[in-house]
Formats: structure tokens, C-alpha cells, sequence
């Protein structure tokens, strides 16, 4: 970690109140911690922009696994992106709906044309793509 830096900031009262009350509904020690917070997840996001960064992913896809062949279309579906697929996790979560939990790593655009493949397959009932960083360039 770099040199810890000092600075004001100037914010309206109603403002600062505000910030107050969601570092202390997001249990943070001080407001530095939640600020740095902040500043990560803009760079993060930033991150995101630029499709052919290295980026990590978490994929949740729910679905009905009695429907016509889904498990197998989604099972070919994640071996033509085996470059990109770190680990997978299946859960039954009764008779008929499963959890898939996909860790992907790799281009943005990549992760994002994959979930997006898996996401869209007939028969899947919600999909979530959450994107983060590798952290190589947060401090």
C-alpha cells in the first residue's frame, strides 16, 4: 500500500447527515473506510468499460432442470467457454429448480457475450451476472 494521504472535503450538512446514516447502516469504522469504498467501486466500474481487461465474474443462473434438454444445451454452452470458466457449483434447490453458480474469468466482453449465451437459453429462469475486479489495481 502507497503513502496514506490527508485531504478535506466539502459537503452540504444535509448531505454529509446522509452519508453519516449509510456509514453506519453499512457498519463502517469511519468515514475514510467508506469513501475508500467508494472510490474502488468507480474504479471498478471503470474497469468494466474496457471490454478486453481481464475481469472476474459470478454468474447465478436458476432453472427448471426437467425442462426439454436445458441441462445439456447449458453444459455445451459452458464447454465452448472452458478458457473462461474458473469453477461451477450445482445445487438442487427442489425437485424441479437448480442453481448454477459459474466463477468466470477473463475479457469483460467474453464473460459478458458468455452469460449472456447462458442467461438467454430457453428454460432458464433468472440469470445474474456480477462483475468485479482481479484487484491488481486497487490498492
Amino acid at each position: 500500500m502507497g503513502k496514506t494521504i490527508r485531504f478535506g472535503v466539502s459537503l452540504d450538512l444535509d448531505l454529509l447527515s446522509r452519508f453519516d446514516s449509510l456509514c453506519s447502516q453499512k457498519s463502517y469504522q469511519t468515514r475514510s473506510e467508506a469513501i475508500r469504498d467508494l472510490i474502488r467501486n468507480a474504479l471498478v466500474q471503470q474497469q468494466w468499460e474496457d471490454e478486453e481487461l481481464e475481469t472476474v465474474g459470478v454468474l447465478s443462473l436458476v432453472y427448471d432442470h426437467h425442462h426439454s434438454d436445458l441441462s445439456g444445451k447449458l453444459t455445451q454452452i459452458q464447454h465452448e467457454a472452458l478458457d473462461l470458466i474458473i469453477t461451477s457449483l450445482h445445487v438442487h434447490l427442489d425437485h424441479h429448480n437448480c442453481l448454477e453458480v459459474l466463477v468466470l474469468r477473463g475479457p469483460g466482453k467474453d464473460i459478458r457475450h458468455t452469460a449472456q449465451k447462458l442467461t438467454s437459453t430457453r428454460g432458464v429462469k433468472h440469470g445474474s451476472l456480477n462483475l468485479t475486479t482481479t484487484g491488481e489495481e486497487l490498492v
